[in-house]
């Protein structure tokens, strides 16, 4: 089907939809903290580094992160000596943490090598973390050589351009293979930047920009009238809804009880308040056992929410006073310092949410007795 697009077939056509784009992006390429400038040798440590943190998050929100951690850590071999905790602290508030822990493997086994960066895609699949994507990036805008990586926003661009009639979950052979084919042997880096770049600007989700695109004459979608229809979308099913109860203990002092989360799952080594399990079923009445020590317990008004990639949470912050010793796997931590500490996400909103309520509010009622889950009520 996408073999036999004429778009492809003619090699003029094709040299010249390149030109255009490469045009473009020598005129409105992005002022990105890891790019090179023009005439500049990229660095393979600048790039691997950006494009790990680029995934699942957008340019904007990874530049912050990126500039921390070239400061920190401005070689690949300084990150490859950090303390895991370290890396995983600086990733909080990306999300994905097992980026982080395999972006610190990956950072050890450069070091091994001297600090240098395969430039093969092969070579490159072989390091921690590194996926296709990743791959084709690394050695198309580091090394320049022929590669095509493919990500959601040059997924979108092809898929228009020649008017793919499947989803891109069912197309993703038939993508790689056009953006492959469009791939030039010289500027390979430069090419894969613009389309990131066209995506992000030009050709969007929505409302896309038609009349500024490179690739306007060529593609597909907007010769039919429908950009917005491209890609098809895939029939899907909606979010599991999961739930959960955290547990906030607050010292006299104002710190409160934390705990590392497993080094292996979701969230993996992340700091978090202590709490139930997400189910499907949720906690319920909320049980002895979950709490991480004995106190009078008062449900925090309202519940904190967040979107996973496979699921949907609401946490219900319960909270009260605790002035004893911290339990076996808990640690006090002070309300000043949860930025600096591998907080993920949920878990800063639910700190925030606890330390939002002045005051604990007033006591559910059950039975004429406070909700206390020192007690078997």
């Amino acid at each position: 089907m996408i073999a036999n697009v004429s778009l492809l077939g003619l090699e003029a056509k094709r040299n010249a939809l390149v030109e255009r784009t490469l045009q473009w992006w020598d005129r409105r390429r992005r002022p990105l903290p890891w790019r090179a400038a023009p005439g500049q040798a990229p660095e393979p440590y600048h790039i691997w580094l950006s494009e790990i943190l680029l995934q699942q998050t957008t340019a904007s929100a990874a530049a912050p992160f990126y500039l921390k951690f070239i400061a920190r850590w401005p070689r690949v071999e300084d990150l490859a000596k950090a303390q895991s905790e370290e890396v995983i602290a600086a990733f909080a508030g990306l999300g994905y943490y097992a980026r982080a822990r395999n972006m610190h493997a990956c950072a050890k086994q450069i070091a091994l090598e001297g600090g240098r960066f395969p430039a093969e895609e092969a070579d490159l699949l072989s390091l921690p973390g590194v996926g296709p994507y990743t791959a084709a990036a690394i050695s198309a805008i580091a090394f320049g050589h022929r590669a095509a990586p493919v990500d959601g926003n040059i997924a979108r661009i092809l898929a228009r351009l020649v008017a793919l009639e499947q989803s891109v979950k069912r197309s993703k052979s038939a993508i790689a293979s056009v953006a492959l084919a469009l791939a030039p042997n010289e500027r390979a880096g430069d090419f894969a930047q613009a389309l990131m770049d066209i995506g992000a600007t030009i050709c969007r989700p929505r409302g896309p920009v038609c009349a500024a695109c490179p690739l306007k004459e060529d593609c597909r979608a907007l010769a039919r009238g429908a950009p917005e229809a491209y890609p098809r979308q895939a029939q899907g099913r909606a979010k599991p809804r999961r739930r959960g109860a955290v547990f906030f203990a607050r010292r006299a002092d104002g710190a409160f009880l934390a705990r590392r989360r497993p080094p292996n799952g979701l969230l993996a080594s992340t700091i978090e308040l202590p709490g139930t399990s997400w189910t499907t079923k949720g906690p319920g009445r909320p049980c002895p056992a979950a709490a991480p020590v004995a106190a009078a317990w008062r449900k925090v008004p309202g519940a904190v929410r967040q979107a996973f990639t496979h699921f949907s949470l609401s946490l219900t912050v319960y909270a009260g006073p605790f002035d004893g010793c911290a339990p076996e796997e808990c640690f006090w931590v002070r309300p000043d310092s949860v930025d600096a500490l591998g907080f993920s996400n949920v878990m800063r909103k639910a700190v925030a949410h606890a330390l939002s309520a002045a005051r604990f509010v007033r006591p559910q009622m059950h039975g004429g007795e406070a909700i206390g889950l020192d007690s078997d009520a």
